[in-house]
């Protein structure tokens, strides 16, 4: 995994969530971030670890996402370790 490789992961992610008005909610609601902060900091590696910490709490949605894509669950769980604030374990 490298950091091209863990950014495509999260922008996935976050096509994901966003394509799915209830997963977007959630996402809004758990984190705090508004429409528009979030909308702002796509491209900011710490809004790309949030919506990869969010995706990885959330087994059935995560196994959702990797069927969806086609990926392996492995891959964004590496492709966490590569943002800040990443921990060793998931």
């Amino acid at each position: 995994m490298n950091q091209e490789l863990a950014d495509i992961t999260a922008l996935q992610a976050i096509a994901f969530i966003l394509q799915n008005e209830k997963r977007r909610d959630w996402l809004m609601n758990e984190t705090g971030l508004s429409p528009t902060d979030f909308t702002a900091g796509l491209n900011a590696p710490e809004v790309k670890a949030g919506v990869l910490d969010f995706l990885l709490a959330h087994e059935d949605m995560l196994l959702e996402f990797c069927e969806e894509n086609k990926v392996d669950p492995m891959v964004p769980i590496k492709a966490r370790r590569l943002f800040p604030g990443a921990v060793l374990e998931y």
